[in-house]
């Protein structure tokens, strides 16, 4: 059943990754995690461990544009980082454009900006949400 897929979706950030699973069944998302990264390169290792255990058959990778839909510097790290996840685990990736999904996740928890934040993992888990929301509304 091809409408049965689990998805991850990523919000890919340099130092933090926010992660959402989705079911395409129940067209939902939810934020589950965020994954420490180093100038954009995250831990594999916990990646590879979210993957085992979701078992996922597609990958959502968010896709920072600017407003007037041209790449910026964090639009080409974000298709490396879908590029790598491909690459490294064999599962398809599929892009989602998110440039508005950081203002989204604050308003949700009511903040003006991440530094309010009580706990910015928050922001990112949730910013992964609705990336892969959006991509599920639109099927």
């Amino acid at each position: 059943m091809s409408n049965a897929r689990t998805i991850l979706g990523f919000d890919f950030g340099l130092k933090n990754i926010g992660v959402a699973v989705g079911q395409e069944i129940t067209q939902t998302a939810n934020p589950l995690t965020v994954i420490k990264a180093r100038d954009g390169i995250p831990n594999w290792d916990e990646i590879k461990k979210l993957l085992d255990q979701w078992q996922p058959n597609l990958l959502v990778v968010g896709l920072p544009l600017n407003m007037d839909d041209s790449e910026q510097e964090m639009t080409a790290a974000a298709r490396k980082f879908g590029n790598r996840l491909n690459g490294r685990f064999q599962i398809p990736v599929e892009w989602q454009d998110e440039r508005l999904s950081t203002y989204e996740a604050l308003e949700q928890l009511g903040i003006r900006n991440k530094l309010q934040a009580n706990n910015r993992d928050d922001v990112d888990r949730i910013s992964a949400q609705l990336i892969l929301q959006s991509w599920l509304n639109q099927q």
